[in-house]
C-alpha cells in the first residue's frame, strides 16, 4: 500500500504549522477553563456537584487533547528524521501515526467544546427562568 507513497521532508513539515496552532488554542481553552475555576473557588459561592463534575470531564479531556497534539507533534519530527536518513517507508509509516494521534486530538477538541456548550445552555437555561420568573414577580 505505502510502495507507492513518495513523501518527502516537507511533507511531515507542512504539519508544523497547524500542530502548532492546534497547540495554541487549546492552551487558550485550558487557560480560560483554569480561569474560571479560580473564579468559582475565589467566589465563596458553592458549586454544583454536576458543574464540578463538568469542570474535572472538561479538564481531563483538555490535558489529553494536549497530550496527544504534542506526542503528533513529536511523532511527526521523527518521522522527518526517518525521512532524512533515507527511510522513506518507515518514515511514512511514523508519519502515518502522528496523523492518527493529530486526528485523535481533534476529536478530544470536539467532545470537550460539545461539553462545554452542553454547561452554556444550561446556565442560559438557568439565567432564562430567572428572567421569566422577574417578569411574572414584576407583573403581579
Amino acid at each position: 500500500m505505502l510502495d507507492n507513497i513518495q513523501i518527502s521532508l516537507t511533507t511531515p513539515g507542512l504539519l508544523f504549522p497547524a500542530i502548532s496552532l492546534l497547540l495554541l488554542a487549546y492552551t487558550n481553552r485550558f487557560f480560560s477553563l483554569a480561569a474560571l475555576i479560580r473564579s468559582l473557588s475565589a467566589s465563596g459561592k458553592p458549586v454544583d456537584n454536576e458543574q464540578i463534575k463538568n469542570l474535572r470531564q472538561r479538564i481531563s479531556i483538555i490535558r489529553r487533547m494536549q497530550e496527544a497534539g504534542v506526542v503528533s507533534f513529536a511523532i511527526c519530527v521523527i518521522s522527518m528524521i526517518f525521512i532524512y536518513l533515507g527511510f522513506f517507508h518507515t518514515g511514512s509509516i511514523v508519519f502515518g501515526v502522528s496523523l492518527l494521534f493529530l486526528l485523535y486530538s481533534l476529536i478530544l477538541s470536539v467532545i470537550e467544546i460539545r461539553i462545554s456548550v452542553d454547561a452554556l445552555n444550561i446556565h442560559i437555561e438557568e439565567f432564562s427562568q430567572k428572567q421569566r420568573a422577574s417578569s411574572e414577580r414584576n407583573h403581579d
